[in-house]
């Protein structure tokens, strides 16, 4: 053990182990409760780079503890500033090579380095507190050395304590642990000015985290129709908006973001005053975001992370599937069903009912033979629709089965005492392929494509990938993978972690342990299979996974998983929504109408009014629930087609979104606090939000209601069914009741935004040949704004240099009696080569003259205009 600090003689450790044992006791978990977990480390010298940027600092263990099994005696920390905004904390086993996710499944990107031509300076007896910063940064990381230390992460601008690892002799958890399974960290919060939003993937009732919770996670099979237990995904993340202090040095709204990069199981407390990390395995790397803003530390985050995947235009389209369609006859019918009711119809799904008795890369030679699917999307693509077709990881073992036996002879499969895993899903028994393996990339692009050389699919749809399984594994004698000293809440019962999936002690490629990829296996899959599709069809892939983890949106779309057919599961989708957007993952949805259990025709008309307007739409059932395709109830396609008719006239705002997602990070789908962070009362709204930065949903989420209470930051707000209806606030936010008749969900554009817009059509195919119209909605505060990006929706670049694309930018305003537009135009060509025009141009919210703030507000259209969208212009018009 290394020799107490000089300014820690023995007697004040001594004393300082004598106050502790008494208080800091075990979670509640352990075995014996009046044992202690830890008491912590003392820093033994420190390193500290001559920029100022970094430091190293060696720990070592103050006293032992057995609790979860014995600590780790010597850490390192490690400490930079990896740019002005990033600052990461990583502490991990000095002596000894601990699991830490590598480069190549999250490759994260390499900081300027910090190293001066000045050697480093070595202090073996540090001062009792070391500061580092980057000058160019808010944050400031504080080394304290104490008994035991800790470090804080302050703001410069304000002094505000982010975070905290001080020790708190009232909290146990307040120490840091760090043993081979089981490492423990905890930061104080401000409370009531703290408002936390993230740690996934669970079902919430609201967006804001609610104190007093607990979030596991461990990957798993457990429907979304559950609240509060652990999901398919994992993403140990968080924003913190911060409401302002008295002497207003911190101003309402500002956000920091922190990552506990970690792939492991883990428990996650939130108190209210205090959150605490219980995690059973790895390292502890923590990224800090300084924001500080909502929108600027998601665009932090995905900087560290990748940037979300571009989707194709296509997959904006309105999507249909079940689980329990029977045969090609009857995609057919749903298709015609659609057509015939006039309702937008732009990709066809189906589930595991295609396959031959259920195994994947298979076609049910009875109900789905080759020649009648192959013949079904060829017609949807001569439409100009698309399909696309679920695949389960799980490969059925049996001796007939090719893709089984190509498997077997590559070696790919997961492997456990020597033979590879064997699993029960619903082929029976199966194997798993490992994408930790590099011969597994070859192995499942060469399978997608003899399947896809056969039906020339659209996208994937990968499910069960959690990994799930039918059966639960003995555990393995002697080992403490499979059911780990510290038990994490899976389940919500600490069930132990092998249970339904595979077993902790099977071994991955390179003797890598599933219990310390377990969370990965959903972001491997769909990482290689973006790689495939990207091979193969030399267009932007369209993939929708289950399973998530950080950084899968650079790969995957996401939905919700298996919710319910009631009430509260369609309120519950929209915090979800929101929270898959600030994991980096813009494009997801839930299903529409409920997956388990019968919809009925009032929640089905309410549900696709706001289902038309997630990110990713598409409306899935189970086989065991009634059909509930649009068309089934005229009340529901009536709304049906005033939704997605709006949703299709939206297209290019939408893409437009996904074009801003992927080169910056900012969700389509935002809370309001986005636009409105100084707002303090947009921090609890999660039953609305936004599209980009001005467009509002404001659904009813309650049976039998014909209005619904509407948050309305400041400003004038325009009904875009309706221009002329139109909310005005001024000063500071409100909640307003609005009339929502069962044909009507509320959604509003904000004044100083300008919409480019295209036609109605039941595909994207048909609205991209549709004129465009500007609608530009005044502002009182000045200019209004707008932009619209435009390719050919399926690059696999987007927006890349030298690509075919076009991004036009548009301004304008009320400017004495003159109303005005114009454009700024980057790499038009492509623009004018598709013969895009602008055929009329709307303005609203003009003021009245002498109505001041009334609410009546005057309108200007100019039509008949023929102006290309790929040619800048300017146009203005008299208002008197």
């Amino acid at each position: 053990m290394t020799r107490p600090n000089a300014s820690h003689p023995p007697h004040e450790i001594w004393l300082f182990l004598l106050c502790f044992s008494l208080c800091h006791f075990a979670p509640s978990n352990a075995q014996d409760q009046n044992q202690t977990v830890g008491f912590g480390y003392v820093i033994g010298s420190v390193n500290v780079d001559p920029t100022g940027k970094s430091l190293t600092a060696a720990l070592s263990l103050i006293n032992s503890s057995s609790v979860f099994g014995p600590d780790i005696q010597n850490l390192t920390l490690t400490a930079s500033f990896q740019t002005k905004d990033r600052l990461r904390i990583k502490i991990t086993d000095s002596n000894n090579q601990r699991w830490e996710i590598p480069q190549n499944i999250i490759p994260l990107p390499t900081p300027p380095s910090n190293q001066s031509h000045n050697s480093p300076l070595d202090l073996p007896n540090p001062p009792q507190s070391l500061n580092i910063s980057d000058p160019n940064s808010d944050l400031i990381f504080t080394l304290h050395n104490t008994t035991p230390f800790s470090f804080t992460v302050t703001r410069r601008s304000s002094g505000d304590v982010l975070f905290d690892t001080s020790l708190d002799a009232s909290n146990s958890s307040s120490f840091l642990v760090f043993k081979e399974q089981y490492l423990q960290l905890s930061s104080p919060l401000p409370l009531n000015r703290s408002s936390l939003y993230g740690l996934g993937e669970h079902t919430k009732s609201t967006f804001k985290l609610i104190p007093g919770q607990t979030f596991t996670m461990w990957n798993a099979d457990i429907p979304s129709a559950r609240a509060d237990v652990n999901l398919y995904g994992s993403h140990p993340f968080y924003i913190d908006l911060r409401s302002p202090t008295g002497d207003g040095k911190v101003t309402a709204g500002t956000t920091h973001g922190v990552l506990l990069l970690n792939s492991n199981g883990m428990d996650v407390t939130y108190g209210g005053d205090r959150i605490t990390y219980n995690v059973i395995g790895g390292v502890l790397d923590l990224f800090i975001f300084a924001g500080p803003l909502p929108e600027t530390v998601v665009q932090q985050y995905t900087e560290l992370i990748g940037r979300p995947a571009p989707m194709p235009y296509w997959s904006f389209g309105f999507h249909q599937c079940r689980y329990g369609y029977k045969n090609v006859t009857d995609l057919e019918g749903v298709v015609a069903g659609y057509a015939n009711a006039s309702i937008p119809l732009e990709v066809m799904w189906t589930d595991i009912d295609y396959m031959d008795g259920y195994k994947l890369f298979t076609l049910d030679p009875v109900n789905f033979p080759a020649d009648q699917l192959k013949t079904f999307v060829d017609t949807l693509h001569q439409k100009g629709q698309k399909y696309v077709l679920i695949v389960d990881p799980g490969i059925g073992v049996n001796d007939t089965y090719e893709t089984y036996k190509r498997g077997l002879e590559a070696d790919v499969y997961i492997k456990r005492d020597g033979s590879p895993y064997l699993g029960k899903v619903w082929p029976g028994p199966v194997y798993f392929p490992d994408f930790l393996n590099p011969s597994t990339q070859n192995f499942w692009s060469n399978e997608i494509k003899i399947f896809r050389d056969v039906i020339p699919v659209d996208g994937l749809w990968l499910d069960m990938n959690e990994i799930a399984n039918f059966d639960t594994s003995p555990a393995t004698p002697n080992s403490t993978l499979d059911d780990p000293p510290y038990r994490i809440n899976n389940y919500a019962s600490k069930r132990p972690i092998n249970g339904n999936t595979v077993p902790p002690t099977a071994l991955h490629f390179g003797n890598i342990t599933e219990y310390n990829v377990h969370n990965l296996f959903g972001l491997l899959e769909a990482k290689a299979t973006n790689e495939a599709l990207v091979n193969l069809t030399g267009k932007r892939p369209f993939i929708l996974s289950r399973s998530t983890f950080v950084s899968s949106g650079k790969y995957t779309a996401h939905w919700t998983g298996d919710n319910a057919a009631n009430w509260n599961d369609m309120a519950y989708s929209i915090p979800s929504i929101l929270n898959s957007g600030i994991f980096g993952i813009p494009m997801v949805g839930a299903d529409i109408c409920g997956f388990i259990g019968s919809t009925n025709e009032e929640l089905c008309q309410r549900w696709i009014q706001l289902g038309a307007f997630y990110p990713f739409s598409r409306d899935h059932s189970d086989k065991n629930s009634n059909r509930q395709e649009l068309y089934l109830w005229e009340s529901v396609a009536a709304s049906a087609r005033k939704v997605l008719g709006l949703r299709y006239r939206l297209l290019p705002y939408l893409y437009t979104l996904m074009y801003e997602a992927h080169t910056t990070g900012t969700p389509i789908a935002r809370p309001l606090f986005f636009s409105f962070p100084e707002d303090v009362n947009t921090f609890g709204v999660y039953s609305q939000f936004l599209l980009g930065k001005g467009v509002l949903v404001s659904p009813v989420l309650n049976q039998g209601a014909v209005s619904v209470e509407a948050y309305f930051p400041a400003g004038n707000w325009f009904d875009l069914f309706n221009f002329t209806n139109s909310v005005s606030v001024v000063d500071s936010g409100k909640n307003i009741t609005l009339d929502a008749p069962l044909d009507h969900i509320n959604v509003h554009v904000r004044e100083g935004n300008i919409l480019a817009l295209q036609g109605e059509a039941n595909t994207t195919q048909e609205a991209r040949k549709t004129e465009f119209q500007l609608l530009v909605v005044a502002s009182n505060s000045g200019n209004s704004t707008g932009e619209v990006f435009l390719d050919n929706g399926d690059d696999v670049e987007m927006g890349n240099e030298g690509g075919n694309w076009t991004l036009v930018r548009f301004n304008g305003g009320v400017v004495g009696n003159n109303v005005s537009v114009s454009s700024q135009v980057v790499n038009g060509e492509f623009a004018l080569s598709q013969k895009w025009i602008i055929s009329k141009v709307t303005f609203i919210g003009l003021q009245k003259p002498g109505n001041g703030t009334n609410g009546q507000f005057g309108t200007v259209e100019i039509s008949s205009l023929s102006l290309p969208l790929g040619q800048e212009f300017k146009l203005e018009k008299s208002i008197s």
